[in-house]
């Protein structure tokens, strides 16, 4: 099955599509963060997906980096806690354009990197896709199987980049309180 993997950083990218690889999904990631602060850490976190796709071999596509319409979305949120609503409606922007993309594509399914982290609720992004593309988003949690494991290991044997914080100037403020 051809698969687009939404990506919000190489090292999640890492456990996510060496799985579906190895369960013979022809994977096609997409690098899709509008959320991403300061705009420096998301070019980080693009070269790092890059080297993932490169050592795994996969296509990686980069979707638009808009982070004002992303904050004209979460307008209203900001003071949202952490894994609440403005998470939600930061995931939903991310896999609308990821369902587009796969539709673009012509692929059969998509799928999201962002359960593959023990601090993302994998019900929340399951009940989203499901409602963004029904039957053509998997509802995979990642990090069962030793996922999240899996995906830092690969981290640390090829000296990729860890960031210590979700990515938005939120999550950034949240991190260093």
């Amino acid at each position: 099955m051809k698969v687009v993997l939404h990506i919000c950083c190489g090292v999640c990218a890492a456990g996510a599509a060496e799985r579906l690889k190895a369960e013979d999904h022809e994977v096609i990631g997409f690098f899709c963060n509008p959320n991403i602060y300061p705009e420096e850490e998301y070019r980080k976190r693009l070269e790092v997906a890059r080297e993932t796709s490169r050592l795994l071999s996969f296509p990686l596509r980069e979707g638009s980096y808009l982070p004002e319409a992303w904050r004209e979305k979460i307008r209203g949120w900001e003071d949202a806690p952490e894994g609440g609503e403005r998470c939600e409606i930061c995931f939903r922007v991310r896999l609308e354009e990821t369902f587009n993309f796969m539709k673009d594509q012509g692929a059969d399914a998509f799928t999201s990197t962002l359960t593959i982290s023990p601090h993302k609720s994998a019900e929340a992004i399951f009940r989203i896709g499901k409602t963004i593309g029904g039957e053509k988003f998997l509802a995979w949690d990642f990090k069962k199987k030793d996922g999240f494991k899996r995906s830092q290991e690969i981290a640390r044997e090829k000296n990729l980049y860890r960031q210590d914080y979700c990515g938005c100037v939120y999550s950034l403020k949240s991190a260093k309180s």
